[in-house]
């Protein structure tokens, strides 16, 4: 295992930062935060779109105990659809042009096109254990056992809807462990260091990179955060949005934010003709009508 800098908290750039200085820091740590991902206007409309759902939500995750518990976080609320939910998060967060230049720099040349994985809600509550260590491109085993060499599969942008301390839950991470030759390994809580930011910053990082959420020792605060990893169209993504959204609202989207959320279609590198499509090769969006 080459060993982890644990020295180095996540470095920070601006959102008004030249590509290449946020790449540079993500392709040598793993991670860099992006300090002013979405406006303090767009993080108030996201919490009061997300307050009433969140509410009917239990912490803790549908699976009562064991595993599961370890990861979801027993005082930990959980929520998916946020595209459904929130049209400040399917119109102007989804539409961002940082985050789509970000994966046209990782995806395009080696993969492709790419979609959204999943989009959840995370609020880790008072009292929340320190989450199972993990490297998200774990949803993808093939690609553990590729360890460094292997493709750019996944790529995660943690936006902050409240602070992040080390106190309620921030984000831990193990900068460089990207570049560990044993994916496997996932290390330990001793080598990993807190991710603290301001809410509307995001940490963008490597779904190649050991993480986890950081125990809650607050009596009253709530860490909120919206996980949104995306990766290339040749792979399946967890949430199937064509099947969530109705067609009336997708034709309200932008076409890129279509075709992450599914309803265009695909361009992997190296496919033949793409897939996603119907009726011998026509666009699915032409089929749909968007």
């Amino acid at each position: 295992m080459l060993g982890a800098n644990t020295a180095i908290v996540p470095r920070t750039v601006p959102a008004s930062a030249p590509m290449e200085a946020i790449l540079t820091k993500y392709q040598e740590d793993g991670a860099v935060i992006i300090e002013d991902f979405l406006t303090a206007d767009q993080v108030r409309k996201l919490n009061a779109d997300f307050d009433p759902h969140l509410v009917e939500v239990k912490p803790g995750g549908r699976k009562a105990e064991g595993a599961p518990v370890a990861f979801h976080g027993a005082q930990t609320k959980r929520m998916n659809r946020l595209p459904v939910i929130s049209r400040t998060f399917r119109e102007e967060v989804l539409d961002l042009d940082l985050l789509h230049d970000l994966c046209d720099a990782i995806f395009r040349e080696d993969s492709g096109t790419y979609w959204v994985t999943t989009a959840q809600l995370i609020e880790i509550g008072p009292g929340n254990k320190p989450q199972t260590l993990h490297r998200d491109l774990e949803n993808h085993p093939p690609f553990v056992r590729m360890g460094p060499s292997g493709p750019e599969v996944m790529v995660n942008f943690l936006i902050a809807l409240t602070d992040f301390s080390e106190d309620n839950g921030g984000t831990r991470i193990i900068p460089g462990s990207h570049a560990w030759s044993d994916y496997t390994d996932r290390g330990n809580h001793d080598m990993t260091v807190p991710v603290a930011m301001k809410a509307g910053s995001a940490l963008f990082f490597s779904g190649k990179v050991v993480h986890g959420g950081g125990s809650n020792r607050t009596a009253d605060e709530f860490r909120r955060a919206i996980a949104l990893p995306l990766q290339p169209s040749f792979l399946t993504p967890e949430e199937p949005y064509a099947f969530l959204l109705d067609l009336d609202t997708v034709r309200t989207l932008p076409a890129r934010v279509q075709a992450i959320l599914g309803f265009r279609s695909q361009h992997p590198n190296g496919a033949p003709g793409g897939v996603w499509f119907v009726d011998d090769g026509a666009e699915l969006g032409d089929f749909l009508g968007l």
